[in-house]
């Protein structure tokens, strides 16, 4: 139980600090808007992440318990989602941070930059596919899979707030750090191993 929760804390903060459309959006809004709409911003982002893991919990929950092929058929699809991922950012990771999509520093209120963060992760179906192939390998077995997405996904919330929190912070530096190509390179390769071992742990792991 341990080493499982050791090795999911691990791989979710690889992913939270790697730059994504969250990371290009709140350090936007920072610069542009200043650090509360950013907040705003960062609260509506990890909200999504957490009723992502809710809905996918819910309905992962019912997949699981339907039949033994089902499951096995979830493993064999996420393990290959997972190593199609890892192999793309370490053979073609990105030459610099992409803008966020939308004007992040268009004039409104704290609602509408919240809503902006919510929206941009709750309309992003990669999120839920990344989450259907990534949390079940950290689920005890026998433990309720709902219960268990649910806490995960909160987890990965807060480290996303911590982490927010952080790039709001010190918002100048990291935009100029993350603008250097070598940067982005590096850390999307890392990912794409930290993808490439999960996905290896899921095609070999047992019901």
């Amino acid at each position: 139980m341990t080493a499982t929760l050791l090795s999911f804390l691990f791989a979710i903060i690889i992913l939270t600090v790697t730059p994504g459309f969250d990371t290009a959006l709140v350090l936007r809004t920072s610069a542009a808007q200043g650090w509360r709409r950013a907040s705003a911003t960062a609260f509506g982002v990890t909200l999504g992440c957490l009723l992502w893991g809710v809905a996918v919990g819910a309905g992962l929950g019912a997949l699981l318990l339907a039949s033994e092929m089902a499951y096995n058929l979830l493993k064999w699809i996420g393990a290959a989602y997972l190593l199609w991922l890892g192999i793309n950012l370490l053979l073609k990771p990105r030459p610099a941070l992409q803008n966020a999509s939308g004007e992040a520093g268009a004039q409104g209120g704290y609602l509408a930059f919240f809503s902006r963060g919510l929206l941009g992760n709750m309309l992003n179906p990669k999120v839920g596919v990344f989450y259907v192939t990534f949390l079940p390998q950290f689920i005890p077995a026998g433990a309720s899979v709902p219960l268990w997405c649910s806490l995960m996904a909160l987890t990965h919330m807060l480290i996303g707030l911590i982490w927010n929190a952080l790039l709001i912070a010190g918002s100048r530096y990291f935009a100029r750090q993350l603008r250097q190509p070598g940067v982005v390179k590096v850390m999307d390769r890392v990912t794409g191993c930290v993808f490439i071992g999960f996905a290896a742990k899921l095609a070999l792991s047992r019901r």
